[in-house]
């Protein structure tokens, strides 16, 4: 069994890509590195205090940083309740290379899977951490990356959690072996379509497939019966927000969460750039309790 399951110009989109606008230098923040590819690469790592029982990779928007993920998503608490290590990496010039061609990592050649890959042997060696308990999850940018990783290292990672972010339409997805998914979107992201087509981003321009037919790929992959439609408790926020779950061969479910009105943004976290840029925020759910409880309950 591969898893086990217990239970506003185009300029202004750009700069907001994945949610936060570039920094003009890199942040100074207390951090970590490894050397990867020719590349000094750096990354912040949270360790829970008490036992440990997994590893979480959190991968920071486009023009933003792994500090910066760790402060929007507020992992850190979530981690300590399940007991899982989460690092979160930097991107080279606040970019992943996801497969869509358009960041300057992937105009570059830049091996972003490869280099979460050596990370996660590295902390895994480091921290005694059961290999079939490996995680990720990103916003925007970092959801395409986590999307990339579960395609091509669906050895490595049990379970992902994007929020925001598909795969490019020019990008062939073939893991190895199923991987369970929780996917999140809203219908008026301004920046990365919910139903899917151009967008303007980090780097350029890219085309990227519709959230709900992305998840309707990994259903397929994972041999997934017919979803079923389940509407979260209504916040009062003028959003609403709709469970789509599918029960597939080996647990590996995969989960969709629309959220009808809701922006490019981080459900549940702080709004940080103003509504007409990206969008609302919904409250009816915190993406990132979401995701702590689904790893719990999915591993190798």
């Amino acid at each position: 069994m591969r898893l086990h399951s217990i239970a506003s110009s185009a300029g202004a989109l750009a700069a907001a890509l994945c949610i936060f606008a570039a920094p003009a230098v890199a942040e100074p923040f207390p951090g970590a590195h490894i050397d990867f590819g020719g590349l000094p690469r750096t990354y912040v790592l949270h360790v829970p205090p008490g036992p440990v029982n997994g590893l979480v990779i959190n991968l920071h928007a486009g023009g933003h940083t792994g500090a910066s993920q760790q402060a929007l998503t507020h992992f850190d608490g979530i981690a300590d309740a399940h007991g899982f290590v989460v690092a979160y990496p930097d991107g080279i010039d606040f970019s992943w290379a996801d497969g869509r061609g358009a960041s300057v990592p992937d105009r570059q050649g830049v091996d972003d899977v490869g280099f979460i890959s050596a990370l996660v042997n590295q902390l895994v060696t480091q921290f005694n951490i059961d290999p079939n308990r490996v995680y990720a999850t990103g916003l925007s940018a970092g959801a395409f990356m986590a999307n990339r990783l579960a395609c091509e290292r669906a050895d490595i990672f049990a379970a992902i959690a994007p929020v925001d972010g598909t795969l490019g339409t020019n990008y062939a997805c073939a893991p190895s072996e199923p991987v369970a998914v929780m996917a999140t979107h809203g219908t008026a992201d301004p920046v990365v379509p919910f139903n899917g087509g151009p967008m303007l981003g980090r780097g350029g321009g890219s085309t990227v497939v519709p959230a709900p037919a992305m998840a309707d790929v990994w259903r397929n992959l994972n041999g997934c019966g017919a979803p079923t439609e389940v509407p979260l408790p209504d916040a009062g926020d003028g959003m609403r927000s709709f469970r789509i779950s599918s029960g597939c061969a080996d647990d590996a479910s995969v989960v969709f969460t629309r959220v009808d009105g809701g922006g490019h943004t981080w459900p549940g976290a702080p709004t940080v750039l103003p509504v007409q840029q990206v969008g609302a925020t919904t409250r009816a759910f915190d993406a990132s309790v979401d995701a702590g409880n689904f790893f719990a309950t999915h591993w190798r």
